[in-house]
């Protein structure tokens, strides 16, 4: 039996979207049962749960930590996964995540979303103990991987790739999905995503003015609320200047806004009505990105800015790198694919055909056999096949 640690819905977030994936296919892959401890930001107390959630971790309760800590002990679960991301825990870079590792004595896999190449010294303190006190630790891309070792100094025997998971679905046309949105025929670019300045939504938007001046047939969907953390900081500011953005340039026909956390279903329905995806990211250093291990598992043709995830990802063909803050970048890119349908369908099949490494099935059972790795020998299995 497998605990699981981090954020978990319905808390809207990254973490607690990728945690529910883990834990279904993880059950699916296994005939498991896998319990959940949920981690609460400030004011999350009021949060109801399913039954899988176990306990509560408060964020900036300390003396939680040691609570927890206790009762990963206690619980009849051989092993620890911790979903991780600094901002989910208490401390300077989460760094009261480490005193509960020093109280559990269980084996711990660390999984890692977010590794900086260009650490300050309290991370880079903060990720050697963390990984220090881990029997694994996953990263999501190979090139988290290369600096946890290089940058972190951690013992690569220690480390592990497994990708971040994606749906498993047929790759077909667009029609049967547009039509399922009354959208007909038009040509459908799309990014989702909880939203916040950091997506450069505003050059995307920018851009769709020269995509549309040579196909006025567009529709871009940027699909998704506004995140949380930033709609409690600054309400709806950086959304309501994209509409405004969208209204200026006369781009109402062509550009909409849909306000809505998308489940999994209605996201993998918008994915499978997209012929472009688009990811105008302004991050650099980014080594994971949900949204485009999606659009790739879906087989979709995709244009993005070359932070680090997307530049593994989308190489050998699979994808088309943009400038940085450049509309017109994003523009030209788009556009070479509209314009070439023989190039976006072979640039989706290149994707589609990486992407069944990723499934969510995959990702199961790339964790089973690294959980089995950490079994005392002579133990009974800690998991069997399904």
């Amino acid at each position: 039996m497998v605990l699981l640690l981090g954020s978990y819905p319905p808390r809207e977030c990254g973490i607690a979207t990728f945690m529910h994936d883990v834990k279904t296919s993880f059950d699916g892959a296994f005939a498991s049962r896998t319990d959940v401890i949920a981690i609460d930001e400030p004011g999350g107390e009021a949060r109801r749960y399913p039954p899988e959630v176990v306990a509560r971790l408060q964020e900036q309760n300390r003396f939680s930590y040691k609570e927890i800590a206790r009762l990963i002990d206690r619980h009849p679960a051989e092993l620890l996964n911790i979903q991780h991301e600094y901002g989910l825990f208490g401390g300077e870079r989460g760094e009261w995540l480490v005193s509960l590792l020093d109280d559990v004595t269980k084996p711990v896999v660390l999984t890692m979303h977010t590794v900086l190449p260009e650490p300050d010294d309290v991370m880079l303190r903060v990720t050697r103990e963390l990984c220090e006190r881990s029997s694994r630790v996953v990263s999501l891309s190979a090139t988290g991987r290369d600096l946890l070792e290089r940058v972190y100094g951690v013992d690569p025997d220690r480390l592990r790739v497994i990708h971040h998971g994606v749906p498993d679905v047929p790759f077909t046309t667009t029609d049967a999905a547009k039509a399922s949105f009354g959208i007909g025929q038009r040509m459908v670019i799309s990014t989702f995503g909880l939203i916040n300045r950091g997506k450069g939504l505003e050059y995307a938007i920018e851009a769709m003015r020269d995509v549309v001046a040579r196909h006025p047939e567009v529709l871009y969907l940027i699909l998704g609320e506004t995140h949380p953390v930033v709609r409690r900081r600054e309400g709806e500011s950086y959304r309501e200047s994209l509409q405004e953005l969208v209204r200026s340039y006369g781009l109402q026909y062509n550009v909409q806004l849909v306000d809505k956390y998308l489940d999994f279903d209605e996201l993998v329905s918008y994915l499978q009505a997209t012929d472009i995806y688009l990811t105008p990211y302004l991050n650099p250093v980014q080594i994971v990105s949900g949204t485009l291990a999606y659009a790739v598992g879906c087989g979709k043709a995709i244009v993005s800015t070359p932070y680090l995830y997307a530049q593994e990802l989308l190489a050998y063909g699979r994808g088309f790198l943009c400038e940085f803050r450049d509309a017109r970048s994003i523009a030209e890119n788009v556009t070479a694919l509209l314009d070439d349908p023989s190039l976006r369908r072979a640039t989706e099949r290149r994707a589609y055909r990486f992407g069944r490494q990723m499934t969510w099935s995959h990702v199961a059972r790339e964790y089973g056999r690294l959980f089995v790795e950490l079994q005392p020998p002579g133990e009974m299995p800690l998991v069997t096949s399904a």
